[in-house]
Parts: structure tokens; C-alpha cells; sequence
């Protein structure tokens, strides 16, 4: 059964049985107290009559004066103990009545009782005869007004119900159209991408905030994520065979010259097995750089912390320095230090590519500069090299691109360094902007708000 026609059942079947118990608990409500009533009523009438019985009792022939006190629709009558020679007497409709068994009761007695299938009210009272015994003074008295109204209460209830019934089931009907509409959206949605095999997200409408909304926003999120994820897998694997065919054939010319050559020039072996290595290890950071490029900055793991950037700054530029014996310069425009929250690792990782890039393209000195304007931390990364022409600006943050192909494959560049600094940039909340003029250097800049003084 499908989901919609179950929560319509359900719902239908739920709201029909809450209908149908309400409605048993008015009517039986509603029937107890007319019965209470009539009782009441009748109880009253039985001690009036059994006052001026008692009073009239001897003055009065007993015939006389139970013919005078019948029930419009009822009988009247005396029990005595030995239950012989009670006289009854009846209203014209109630004739029937007389032929019920007469029972002496000790006390007083109030009840209901139903006879050939029609309900009376029962009264029996003791009193005193002339002669001294004990006798009952018994009423019964129809209660067919009563109950033609619980029946006319009855059918209005049935008709009730069943007309309510109606506008359940077309508001089931609604509310399950309305549940289940964005599941349906979304599986037709599903079954397209299956046969398209394009991505696609589902139409939200309105701006409810409930959870059937939320639910179509989240489907939306992740079919843009799996649809980021997928064409980062195409892109890797297009980057990945387009830029591992070089050092593969390169390492596939150089082995075959040592199985050809190798043992018979020592100079080639030399030159080969230094040339494999050079390729397997740019192929090893390569892939490295391809594996995170393909990650979604979600995936990144990323741990903000507390970090004073003076000290990161200043420990990084030491550490690039005696790493590559280049001339690096480190100046604090603000002297008071500065206290950020990001993630350290990723910082530095994005430190070492700038400062990478600047050492590759420049021979002369390279200068960090660390300082505060318009409430934004600048880090600026400043060399003197080649420089970049306007036009290529724009590119230089695409995969592959590189501004000096001869030097920058020559010193072993991918062209993947500043697509990764973009990409890590992004997930930690810094803007990049890269500013720089053909032959005379270029400016990298991060620009950071999140930040503090210390004291």
C-alpha cells in the first residue's frame, strides 16, 4: 500500500473512531439523565399520590380512589402480602400492563423495568390498609417520550457521524497529498537523475520553515554536494590522466634506455634513475594535491582554535627560510598582537604556498608583511620576481595553469598550488586577492576579520 493511501486510512480510520466515541459518550451521557430525571420525576409523583392515598384511604371507595390517581399512560395498583384479590387499573393504552405478575416488595422501590419490549418507570410504596396489614401502592408509568427521544437522539448522532465522516476522508485525502507530495517530488526527482543521469533538485515552494520544507532543502543540499563531489571525481580523474601522462612516459623512456643502455654507460644510469625519482616523487605530490583538491571543504575536518598570528607568522617565515636558504623578510605594521580564530594547520599550509610561489618565480627577497586596516588582518606575501600580465590574472587560480610554463615545469610545478590555496582559503573563511605588474612582482594578500587584541 502506498504511503499516501495509508495515512489517509489511518488518519480517516483515527479521526471516524474519535467522532464515534464522542458521540457514544453524548448519547449515553444524555440517556442517563433523562432516566434520572423520569425516575426522579415519577419518585416525586409516587410520594404525592401516597400522601392523599393515606389521607383519602376509608373515606374513599379503593376503586374510586385508584380510578382517580391512574396514570395517563400507565396502571395503578395495590399488592398486598399474599398478592390475592389486588386490584389494577389501567390507562386506555397500558391495558396490558394488568397482565404482569404483581410482586410485594418490604421497602420502597424506584427502578426502570422494560416490558414486551417498552420501558417503564416502577414505583412501589408500602402503606397501611384499613384492616391494619401491610400492602404495596405500585405505579408504572410508560416511558415512551423518553425514549422516542434518545431515538431521535440516536439517529441524529448516526447521521452525524456519518455526515462527518465526509469531510474527514477529503481532509485526510488533503493531508496526505500534502505529506507526501514533497516525497513524491523527490522520487521523481531520483527516477530522473537515474534515467538522465543529471542532477537535478526538487522545486520548494513557499517559505514554511516546517519539516516537509526542510526535509526538500536538505534533499536540495545534498544532491548539490553529491553533484560537487561527482564532477570533482570527473575533474580529478580528467586532471589526473591529463597530468600523470608526462612523468609516466617520461619514467617509461628512462627505463627503457637502462634496459637498453644502462649497464653499459654509467653516466645514463646516473641520469635516468635521478630523473625517475625526480618524476616519482612530483607525481607522489601531485596526486597528493589532485586527492585534496577532489575533498569538499565539509570533508576538510576543519578545527578552529585561538591562534596569535605574530608568533605563527613569525615561526613559519623561520621555518620557509632554513628550509630553502632564500632571504625572507618579516614586518609587523601594528605592534600589538593579534589573537584569530581559525585553523592553524590550514594556515600555514596556505602560508607555504604563497611563500612557495614567490620563491619559485623571484630571485630577490621576499617580504611578509603582517598589519590591521579598516578593521580587517592583512597578510601580505611581497617578491620582485616575473611578475604576472593582467590578462592571466584571472587564471592563475584554474588547475594546471601556469603563468611561466618552461620555469615553473622546470623547478617541478603542477600548477595546482594556488587552486589549493583558493580552495583552503574558502574553507577557512579568508579572502584572497592577488595583485601584481609583468617584470616587477606580485602581491598575494589574505585578507581575515575574525579577530582580537591581545592584552
Amino acid at each position: 500500500m502506498k504511503l499516501r493511501n495509508k495515512i489517509n486510512l489511518y488518519t480517516a480510520f483515527l479521526f471516524a473512531l474519535l467522532l464515534m466515541i464522542i458521540n457514544i459518550t453524548v448519547y449515553y451521557t444524555f440517556s442517563s439523565l433523562i432516566l434520572d430525571s423520569e425516575l426522579a420525576t415519577a419518585h416525586k409523583e409516587m410520594e404525592k399520590v401516597s400522601d392523599n392515598f393515606g389521607e383519602s384511604l376509608g373515606k374513599v371507595p379503593d376503586d374510586a380512589l385508584l380510578r382517580s390517581y391512574v396514570p395517563i399512560n400507565g396502571m395503578i395498583q395495590i399488592v398486598t402480602e399474599d398478592n390475592k384479590n389486588s386490584p389494577a387499573y389501567t390507562s386506555a393504552g397500558e391495558q396490558n400492563l394488568s397482565e404482569r405478575k404483581s410482586v410485594f416488595y418490604r421497602s420502597e422501590v424506584s427502578k426502570t423495568i422494560e416490558y414486551e419490549k417498552r420501558h417503564y418507570t416502577f414505583e412501589s410504596m408500602p402503606i397501611i390498609l384499613q384492616d391494619g396489614s401491610v400492602a404495596n401502592l405500585q405505579i408504572t408509568k410508560s416511558m415512551e417520550t423518553a425514549t422516542n427521544i434518545l431515538s431521535i437522539l440516536h439517529l441524529v448522532l448516526t447521521l452525524v457521524t456519518l455526515l462527518a465522516l465526509i469531510p474527514v476522508f477529503i481532509s485526510s485525502r488533503f493531508l496526505s497529498n500534502f505529506i507526501t507530495r514533497p516525497v513524491t517530488s523527490m522520487i521523481k526527482t531520483m527516477t530522473e537523475i537515474r534515467k538522465s543521469g543529471k542532477f537535478k533538485t526538487i522545486k520548494l515552494e513557499g517559505n514554511s520553515k516546517d519539516e516537509l520544507f526542510q526535509m526538500g532543502q536538505t534533499f536540495n543540499h545534498m544532491i548539490e554536494l553529491l553533484e560537487m563531489n561527482f564532477e570533482k571525481q570527473e575533474q580529478f580523474v580528467s586532471n589526473a590522466s591529463h597530468e600523470l601522462k608526462t612523468p609516466l612516459t617520461i619514467i617509461e623512456s628512462y627505463t627503457s634506455l637502462l634496459k637498453r643502455r644502462g649497464l653499459k654507460e654509467p653516466q645514463l644510469f646516473t641520469e635516468s634513475i635521478e630523473a625517475i625519482h625526480s618524476e616519482a616523487l612530483r607525481m607522489k605530490e601531485m596526486t597528493e594535491q589532485l586527492l585534496m583538491l577532489a575533498r569538499h571543504h565539509e570533508q576538510w575536518n576543519i578545527e578552529l582554535n585561538h591562534v596569535n598570528l605574530n608568533q605563527l607568522l613569525n615561526q613559519t617565515v623561520s621555518v620557509f627560510k632554513n628550509a630553502y636558504n632564500c632571504d625572507i623578510k618579516f614586518e609587523v605594521v601594528n605592534e600589538a598582537p593579534l589573537l584569530i580564530e581559525t585553523d592553524e594547520k590550514k594556515l600555514k599550509q596556505l602560508l607555504f604556498i604563497f611563500l612557495d610561489n614567490a620563491r619559485k618565480y623571484s630571485d630577490e627577497s621576499i617580504l611578509v608583511e603582517l598589519g590591521k586596516e579598516n578593521d580587517e588582518i592583512y597578510i601580505k606575501i611581497i617578491d620582485h620576481g616575473i611578475g604576472i600580465q593582467e590578462s592571466e590574472l584571472p587564471k592563475v587560480f584554474d588547475r594546471f595553469y601556469r603563468v611561466d610554463k618552461a620555469r615553473s615545469r622546470k623547478q617541478g610545478g603542477s600548477g595546482l598550488g594556488l587552486s589549493i590555496a583558493k580552495e583552503i582559503a574558502d574553507a577557512i573563511g579568508i579572502e584572497v586577492q592577488l595583485d601584481s605588474e609583468a617584470g616587477i612582482g606580485t602581491t598575494a594578500t589574505l585578507l581575515i576579520q575574525r579577530f582580537e587584541k591581545l592584552s
